[in-house]
């Protein structure tokens, strides 16, 4: 990246934040001249702790795909800019599992290591979420997550044995520059996951489904004022759908509609029935219901586009456009019953934001 680059994009973050945050025009002339001469000096810069905070707040509020925005200011940030090892960095990662699973009561979090300045120093956590389930090529087909293959295979070639189940949990992989990556089994306790049930259909608890309680996102980069931090999970808490009717629906996924149909007793020789649309709204109600009864954050997509339709006022209040992705904002379920479907967004991307890495 060059410097021009480098201090254009830091310029314009600056300016953001010192103008969202009050501060006067003379503290954020000083800033400017202490960044222009560090990049001057040593070719970059450092951000201040309330800049990294602000930043990483103002990333989740940019993220086009992301339904949750309204929340964006509630964001905890962990500083692990720190840290130089792998064992350092696993152990800020089980940390990061621990705050934000809060035995339920999710809280949104982000913990951010140190930025990638020589390729050498690049720190990649490549798990696509700290917590996933491993998937196995068998020759009666995929036992567990498909989307897990190609992690789950590297992991075996580090030495790795999953149990062969269909809900393993695949260990921690880190990677600092161009070393090989480290396992790091996640503590068991750290751990929360939901046993799926159904409130009506007693049958349903003989499929044996489950999902793990946080979606910890870790394949992406966080970029905040030309400084790119290549690994800072994030999460905030499921939206149903996102489980109920993509993770164990999607036909490339865990497939599950055709078992729910069945024990519901429903016609699948024809899509005339609507079988599927019938077993993705059961499916749908065992996971919130699931979620709840087990006092662990969700929310349905109904309310998430109530919520949504909330921060879009707030930005409108605050002079923002509020930039989306429609194909990514409306629900997975139902989505002409929700109002996002109806709006129109630009889908400009505006910085600080997430990026996603190249596939492992």
């Amino acid at each position: 990246m060059s410097v021009y680059h480098n201090l254009e994009e830091a310029e314009r973050f600056i300016h953001t934040y010192y103008s969202e945050t009050g501060r006067t025009s003379d503290e954020m002339d000083q800033r400017f001249v202490e960044i222009r001469q560090a990049i001057a000096e040593q070719g970059f810069y450092e951000h201040t702790l309330e800049e990294l905070q602000y930043g990483a707040k103002l990333a989740w509020r940019n993220s086009n795909r992301c339904i949750g925005r309204l929340f964006w200011e509630t964001l905890h940030i962990m500083d692990a800019r720190s840290l130089e090892t792998e064992e350092e960095i696993a152990q800020a990662l089980f940390r990061h599992i621990e705050y934000a699973t809060n035995s339920g009561r999710i809280r949104p979090t982000i913990t951010i290591f140190k930025p990638a300045l020589q390729p050498a120093q690049q720190i990649r956590i490549m798990n696509h979420q700290l917590i996933r389930y491993a998937g196995y090529e068998t020759d009666e087909g995929v036992i567990g997550d498909p989307d897990s293959l190609v992690i789950t295979k590297l992991c075996q070639e580090l030495g790795w044995r999953g149990e062969g189940g269909p809900f393993d949990v695949l260990p921690l992989l880190v990677k600092i520059g161009d070393g090989v990556p480290r396992l790091f089994e996640i503590p068991s306790s750290l751990i929360l996951e939901v046993p799926l049930t159904h409130p009506e259909i007693t049958g349903f608890a003989d499929l044996n489904l489950q999902w793990y309680a946080v979606p910890i996102v870790s394949n992406m980069r966080l970029e905040i004022g030309g400084i790119h931090y290549t690994a800072a999970p994030f999460n905030g808490w499921y939206m149903g759908t996102e489980i109920g009717a993509r993770n164990l629906a999607d036909t490339g996924r865990y497939n599950m509609l055709p078992k729910v149909a069945a024990i519901m007793g429903l016609d699948t020789s024809r899509d005339f029935s609507l079988w599927k649309d019938k077993a993705l709204v059961e499916l749908n109600i065992a996971v919130l219901d699931s979620f709840k009864q087990h006092g662990v954050a969700i929310v349905d997509h109904h309310t998430a586009a109530q919520q949504f339709m909330r921060f879009e006022a707030n930005e409108h209040k605050n002079d923002r456009q509020v930039t989306g992705n429609w194909s990514w904002l409306i629900p997975p379920l139902s989505p002409a019953a929700t109002p996002i479907f109806h709006q129109h967004y630009a889908d400009t991307i505006v910085k600080p934001n997430f990026f996603y890495h190249d596939n492992i």
